[in-house]
């Protein structure tokens, strides 16, 4: 007979003792479970006793998570949470530098639990943490371990950051400063700093102050990847909290010290590959260079100011003076303004006020710095264009103003200049390491080729959709970007905008159509498979908190019988764990319902702003039965594409429809790849609208040929 749903099967091991196994009553008191427990090891006193998991971070057991307890887990007992705090606290107070380093040991692996951390906490362990790290007196382990415990009880928010004193954050900043110490000591003063950056915008001024940019430029030269990717995150947070004008100083600040030639050649090119958050720093840096533009792209031509009237005279004249103003100076003032409008029409503006073209916000002043830019760097390539575009017949002329106007707000589109960072992307481009003064000279490639391809197709606007598609191959330097969007000529575009045209555009006959549904089940089907076998394979994810983007990742998938989901934490760059090695597992008969987007709880608990945008869009949930409470497993895709697979498969194994983009896509392509299969042998033959009506019958059937007639 099956035990009832409320009893599980377990093992509880203690050290120098025989295991037990005991069926496990979820519905009696934990103090309960705890006495029985103690007297078969004959313990007294089982108040001073816990139960924790013994896998993964060895989290205690309490009442309100003991619903995760499952069959075939292993449980170990400990010392109660409140018991161990004070022991550990009184080991860190001891006079006894090897008994404090023992306290830090065993403290930092449970500092990582909630319950745990607020028995330490209540006692006043931060500051007995941070005095040990304000006193310095041990520049290794013990000051290491002291950083690795005091940010983990950080990190559950208990107490905020902004309680920090003023002289332990300059402490950790001379830790950050000074030479001699244990290499494991900077990586962990920075990450803290960095904590501190984000969340206190007031101690993040005193970070600003007391750590110098060249300091941090010294982290990043050292080849050890930890210590560079925590120097480039305090970095990224520095720059984030300072005003426009500081991060701009800053910014040309780092340039002129090399830093981009740095990223550049011993980062992104490094022979060790790059870890996620290394990727979303770059990407963040990257955001933030762009984001110097956004002053000049939201600022339309001011008619009235006179620096700006004599940038676009500059612009003309580089055009049509080639020997400067000489060729001009017997003009009256009506034939001279004459002569500027007509040849300001040949370059290409609406009309002979250029202020009309440039009010348009975006792209505002940005396009006539790009101009200025390309007629100033490339002036024979700016000339040549000009006046080629000036002696052609208006229906096949190529307006270089319009086009830059037009080139300009593409760019800022594609390269989302002016958004907010995203909290999760990692989506950099290597080029903008590579090249200084990157927008602009992305510009002058997008504008010849405009020209280029004006030429070729004769006067359309196909050139945005290539330097577009060009962009999606995220070329690593500005020299492989214009041979790949050179060698995408005009044909290849329509070739390919052809061969998309024919994927997704289907015969709407009839028979076509009727033959489409019939195959419509087998294909879902097939899609199902494929994303229930995604989950088998499983997915990295990252745990987002609500102050800050962490390094914590955790690894989640389906098991091959697809009744359970395993999951648990694990380490950046380490290989995908073991079905066994993972430590929680959630059944999927106990799941309820999958959430999405706002409806999630730990996007709600995040508030509204621009910048959780992409939590929105890449938040899931599973709330499933916990005992009597309902609770949910958090996600946070690290793409678009993996939202949709783990969505679509967990819709599938709650048996709800798979309602995704992605499926509608796959099953598209899916469904005209199987038509055409099918329709092979008509191929060149014409399809009706409808079946060819079936003829009468015959007046007679007197046709029967007689085999039996031997022929002459």
């Amino acid at each position: 007979m099956a035990p009832p749903r409320n009893v599980v099967k377990i093992a509880i091991k203690m050290r120098d003792a025989i295991p037990q196994l005991i069926q496990l009553d979820q519905a009696k008191p934990l103090a309960a479970v705890l006495k029985e427990v103690c007297d078969a090891w004959s313990l007294t006193h089982s108040e001073r006793y816990a139960l924790q998991f013994a896998d993964g971070h060895r989290r205690y057991i309490t009442e309100n998570n003991r619903a995760e307890i499952k069959n075939g887990s292993i449980l170990c007992l400990s010392t109660a949470p409140d018991l161990e705090a004070e022991q550990l606290l009184g080991g860190l107070q001891s006079n006894s530098p090897e008994g404090r380093r023992e306290a830090l040991r065993r403290l930092v692996p449970l500092a990582s639990d909630m319950i745990f951390a607020r028995e330490v906490i209540s006692r006043n362990g931060l500051q007995i943490l941070g005095t040990i790290i304000e006193d310095g007196d041990d520049l290794g382990e013990v000051l290491a371990l002291s950083l690795r415990a005091f940010s983990e009880l950080m990190e559950h928010g208990v107490v905020s950051w902004e309680t920090l004193s003023i002289p332990f954050v300059r402490k950790v900043v001379c830790y950050v400063n000074m030479n001699l110490m244990d290499a494991s000591v900077p990586p962990l003063a920075l990450g803290l700093l960095e904590s501190v950056t984000l969340s206190s915008p007031a101690l993040g001024q005193l970070v600003k102050s007391e750590v110098p940019l060249d300091r941090l430029l010294v982290h990043l030269q050292v080849m050890n990847q930890q210590l560079q990717t925590k120097a480039m995150a305090l970095l990224t947070a520095l720059l984030q909290g300072a005003s426009p004008v500081e991060r701009k100083h800053m910014l040309d600040y780092l340039w002129q010290r090399n830093l981009r030639q740095f990223i550049y050649k011993n980062i992104i090119h490094s022979a060790a590959p790059m870890g996620d958050e290394m990727a979303h720093h770059l990407y963040v840096l990257q955001a933030l260079m762009l984001g110097l533009l956004e002053p000049r792209m939201r600022t339309p031509l001011d008619p009235y100011s006179q620096e700006q009237r004599e940038q676009l005279q500059v612009l003309r004249q580089a055009a049509f003076e080639v020997e400067g103003e000489s060729s001009g100076a017997g003009l009256s003032a009506d034939r001279r303004r004459s002569l500027c409008a007509r040849e300001f029409r040949k370059l290409g503006f609406s009309n002979s006020n250029p202020a009309q073209d440039l009010e348009r916000v975006p792209p505002g002043l940005l396009a006539l710095d790009n101009m200025l830019y390309f007629s100033r760097n490339a002036p024979s390539a700016y000339s040549r264009f000009v006046l080629e575009n000036s002696s052609r017949e208006d229906k096949h002329e190529c307006p270089f103003a319009r086009g830059s106007i037009q080139l300009t707000v593409l760019l800022c589109e594609l390269l989302r200049v002016g958004e907010p960072c995203s909290e999760t992307a990692q989506d950099f481009s290597p080029m903008f390491f590579g090249q200084d003064q990157s927008f602009h000279e992305l510009f002058c490639v997008g504008i010849q080729l405009l020209n280029k391809t004006w030429k070729e197709m004769r006067a359309t606007q196909e050139d945005f959709d290539k330097l577009a598609r060009t962009l999606a191959l995220k070329p690593t330097s500005l020299e492989l970007f214009r041979t790949k969007v050179n060698a995408l000529t005009y044909g290849e575009v329509l070739r390919l905008r052809q061969t998309e045209r024919l994927h997704q555009e289907g015969t709407l006959a009839p028979p076509i159509l009727e033959l489409r549904e019939k195959l419509k089940p087998e294909l879902m089907g097939l899609i199902r498979q494929q994303r229930l076998l995604r989950l088998c394979e499983g997915t990295l994810f990252r745990k987002i908190s609500s102050r800050r983007r962490q390094d914590k990742l955790w690894f989640c998938c389906l098991s091959p019988n697809h009744k359970l989901l395993q999951y648990g934490d694990m380490e950046e760059g380490a290989s995908p764990p073991t079905l066994e090695s993972l430590p929680e597992q959630l059944p999927v008969a106990d799941m309820r319902a999958l959430l999405t987007g706002k409806d999630c709880p730990h996007v709600r608990e995040k508030g509204s702003g621009k910048q959780n945008k992409d939590l929105y869009e890449l938040a899931f949930s599973i709330s499933y039965d916990r005992g009597e409470e309902e609770a949910y497993l958090n996600f946070i895709a690290p793409s678009k594409r993996e939202f949709y697979l783990w969505t679509d498969g967990l819709s599938a194994l709650l048996g709800s429809p798979m309602g995704s983009e992605q499926t509608r896509l796959d099953l598209e392509q899916l469904l005209t790849m199987e038509t055409k299969l099918r329709l092979l042998e008509l191929e060149n033959v014409p399809i009706p609208e409808r079946p060819p009506p079936v003829p009468p019958p015959p007046t007679n059937f007197n046709f029967c040929y007689d085999c039996s007639i031997a022929e002459p």
